[in-house]
């Protein structure tokens, strides 16, 4: 088991990866708990700021639209040293929204499917993966979403098989995280890795 607190303090001890910033990205399929882990490790890490997948995918077809998106409007100014913007996506009105100013973060978190794609992950101080079976990761999903979202998550589940497929993210992650472990994380935020 590894300490949240550990992870924190390797990210903290890490020159810079992107520009003058530190970027963790936190992968993994649909479902598996990356947005829990990102929550906690944001915590452990002052709350720096938190960009989700979710933000900028164009909808249920949109997994690798959202990689050009993420590089192009975040990953490639931070790089530059200029600040980073985007405009988040709305799920329900099925158009881009408001534009959020990340400006130039000493930290920035990312996480979402396909946030350690290989065109992000040069520039992570760290690259996390989580994964949990796809039965479990299903059955949070649509307890979440409900049955009718069925056929978009396996919809969604496609394209992600397609992307770890070429973009091989959970063998060049730095570490990689039990989503659903047979006993849970301990209280202080502890992490059951995975090999």
């Amino acid at each position: 088991m590894l300490a949240i607190a550990d992870v924190a303090r390797r990210v903290l001890a890490a020159p810079s990866s992107c520009g003058t910033s530190r970027l963790v990205c936190v992968d993994g399929p649909s479902g598996s708990g990356k947005t829990s882990l990102a929550e906690r490790l944001g915590a452990a890490l002052g709350d720096p700021p938190l960009v989700h997948m979710d933000d900028l995918y164009p909808g249920w077809d949109g997994l690798a639209d959202a990689v050009p998106l993420l590089h192009d409007r975040i990953i490639a100014p931070l790089a530059a040293g200029a600040p980073a913007r985007y405009r988040r996506y709305d799920w329900d009105l099925g158009a881009y929204a408001e534009e959020r100013d990340l400006g130039v973060p000493p930290l920035l978190l990312v996480e979402g499917v396909a946030s350690g794609s290989r065109a992000v992950a040069r520039y992570a101080t760290l690259l996390v993966w989580v994964e949990a079976p796809r039965a479990e990761r299903f059955r949070r999903g649509i307890e979440r979403d409900g049955e009718t979202y069925r056929p978009h998550w396996e919809h969604w589940a496609r394209q992600e098989e397609a992307h770890f497929a070429v973009e091989g993210t959970r063998a060049r992650a730095d570490l990689r995280v039990d989503g659903a472990p047979s006993a849970p994380h301990d209280g202080e935020g502890g992490l059951v890795l995975l090999p």
